[in-house]
């Protein structure tokens, strides 16, 4: 597959969203990345179900929906309804019934991500990753937008694509933190699929230009 390009939503004009979402529409952009934060499992608060509709309004993409919240299969059924076409919880954030809330998200139609932040390591995933549609490396502790990058979750992206291989999978990997324009040809060589960027793309004068350019590192490679 080629590699897709999913801006995150975190890091855009929120007084001016349409404007925004519409310039993705318009974009070589593949997805509209958008991170939901409780202020419990990660320390900021982001937006819910409110935005993803209004989002969902405008968005000719699909929505990839990043759950960074405590219990998310409480809410599963809700973020379907808001407009979500892929749904990722984290790992962290639900060890005891990971399996069910997976189940949960294909039965209502979602298709199914596991994420896990800098500190767990890939082989968490092995028992769950034959299910996923999905996994998302985290390459910054989350929370924020515009850390820098950890190096060393190349090596994660490198055990991700191993073990989905090696148990036949067909889950894609997505890395989500401090992706950029210099960084993203070694993030896609490592394996990645799906680059989320936020600060890269909507700090920049044309950010239309720079999803381009996004995606013409993804098709040289």
């Amino acid at each position: 597959m080629k590699h897709l390009v999913a801006p995150s939503i975190l890091s855009a004009d929120f007084a001016n969203l349409d404007r925004d979402v519409e310039m993705i529409n318009r974009s070589e952009a593949d997805w509209l990345h958008l991170d939901v934060m409780d202020g419990i499992f990660v320390p900021n608060i982001s937006f819910g179900f409110p935005i993803i509709k209004a989002i969902k309004k405008t968005a000719k993409k699909p929505l990839d929906v990043h759950l960074m919240i405590v219990q998310p299969e409480r809410y599963i059924k809700e973020f379907k309804e808001a407009g979500a076409d892929i749904l990722t919880v984290h790992y962290e954030a639900c060890t005891i019934n990971l399996h069910q809330t997976v189940n949960e998200i294909k039965k209502n139609g979602m298709k199914a991500g596991v994420a896990i932040n800098p500190h767990t390591p890939v082989a968490a995933l092995h028992d769950i990753i034959s299910e996923l549609d999905k996994v998302l490396i985290m390459s910054v502790n989350p929370g924020f937008g515009g850390q820098q990058f950890i190096t060393r979750s190349l090596n994660k992206v490198q055990e991700a694509k191993k073990l989905i291989n090696d148990l036949g999978s067909s889950a894609i990997i997505e890395i989500d933190g401090g992706v950029s324009l210099d960084n993203a040809e070694n993030i896609i060589s490592a394996g990645v699929d799906v680059l989320v960027a936020g600060n890269a793309i909507f700090s920049t004068n044309s950010p239309e230009e720079t999803i381009s350019k996004f995606k013409r590192i993804g098709n040289m490679t």
